[in-house]
């Protein structure tokens, strides 16, 4: 592991020629961006008054109690989150994950009965028991399972039915809509060099890290152009603040910690595969140093849980991405081949996250090396798609084996 060197970033005096300049043109947006550098020198200043010797601290106790709360009780103002109970499932496990907090048996059989009742009796899971099968709650489910990692949780997934709701939404130009009769969902890369929701939407962190992520799975990341994808992700990295804009002329937001910074292990080895020489053996793409002064100082609320930027509240979806980034940002490379930048305590260390599906590596290896003892899943519904369209299962496998 290496130790990191001192002065902080954001302790050097020329840190302040980092500040966003409006060329004497103020507009909304730059009187905005303003008042969150302000708000982050005033965060900066505090902790240099109270600590003469920068050596930042993840506040593991305080997370962990938080989010074991979050388990069993949420608060009234999670209401507006009623169909989307299996998200809260996941960001809850992999934040445990990553701060490799172990989970009770009786809490993960728990979540395995819940997560049963919001899967779909036609396939596929929803946001909440009885409500609709919708993709990005299955998405949800399938990892929270996943992370449980037991016998009964690998069991809740209806393979065969969730095959036939995938075939389902899955439309005749290649798109997906999110769930039957819903909005179509595909991920285009455009002339800004990320992706799009649709077809001339603007390039978006959190689009851009599933359309990426997707094309890997596939085997198929060669397909997009990835200097042009390199030049995005990496201009989205705010220069004073340290932590990531989800789009451009944004401002800084903890979760895209993970959404854009996630992107670059996806780059690193499209480059290696297409044999570019001169990439580093011991860092991603990115300032992570500084990634992580962001998160540790600006993130944490000193009872538990992280948030979007200083001023706001804490939430279990920015808990969860902060994290996922904070452990990118620590770790580089694979098994085979891994190297450490931890900022402040050893301490701070986080577990690794798989860089496709983020959740733990070895979570990843377990999954797969169970279900590929099963026989593939047969469906009923095809919708007119032909079976040259249905990835092969080694191909899926090597690209995940690959990545953990």
């Amino acid at each position: 592991m290496e130790t990191t060197p001192l002065p902080l970033r954001c302790f050097r005096e020329c840190h302040c020629a980092e500040l966003f300049a409006d060329d004497g043109v103020e507009t909304v947006t730059s009187a905005e961006q303003k008042k969150v550098e302000h708000n982050i020198e005033e965060v900066i200043s505090v902790y240099k008054q109270i600590h003469s010797l920068p050596q930042p601290t993840l506040l593991r106790e305080q997370h962990y109690q938080y989010l074991k709360k979050g388990l069993r009780h949420l608060s009234d103002a999670y209401e507006c989150l009623d169909a989307s109970r299996p998200w809260l499932c996941y960001w809850i496990l992999h934040s445990l994950e990553l701060l490799e907090e172990p989970i009770p048996a009786a809490v993960s059989s728990d979540v395995c009965q819940f997560l049963a009742r919001c899967q779909s009796p036609a396939g596929g899971f929803a946001g909440g028991p009885g409500q609709h099968a919708h993709l990005a709650p299955t998405y949800a489910a399938v990892n929270a399972l996943c992370i449980i990692g037991t016998e009964e949780a690998y069991n809740v997934i209806d393979r065969e039915k969730l095959l036939d709701f995938l075939w389902s939404v899955k439309q005749p130009d290649g798109s997906f809509v999110m769930h039957v009769g819903g909005e179509v969902d595909v991920r285009c890369q455009n002339w800004e060099g990320g992706l799009g929701g649709v077809p001339g939407l603007e390039a978006h962190g959190g689009y851009t890290f599933c359309g990426t992520a997707a094309m890997v799975i596939l085997g198929k990341e060669h397909m997009l152009d990835p200097k042009a994808l390199l030049r995005w992700v990496v201009s989205r990295q705010m220069r004073f603040e340290g932590g990531f804009q989800g789009r451009c002329n944004k401002l800084v937001d903890g979760c895209y910690s993970f959404w854009q910074a996630g992107l670059l292990p996806l780059l690193h080895r499209a480059f290696f595969k297409e044999g570019e020489s001169e990439l580093s053996r011991q860092r991603w793409m990115f300032e992570q140093q500084a990634l992580q002064e962001y998160i540790l100082l600006c993130c944490q609320n000193p009872a538990g849980g992280l948030l979007d930027k200083p001023g706001k509240s804490r939430d279990f979806y920015h808990t969860c991405y902060c994290l996922s980034g904070l452990s990118i940002a620590q770790h580089f490379g694979n098994v085979d081949l891994h190297h450490e930048l931890v900022l402040g305590k050893e301490e701070n260390r986080l577990a690794p996250t798989h860089p496709v599906y983020n959740i733990c590596p070895e979570k990843v290896a377990q999954a797969l090396q169970h279900f590929h003892q099963l026989p593939v899943p047969v469906t009923g519904q095809r919708h007119g798609a032909s079976s040259s369209e249905e990835p092969s299962d080694t191909a899926a496998s090597g690209s995940a084996d690959e990545q953990s």
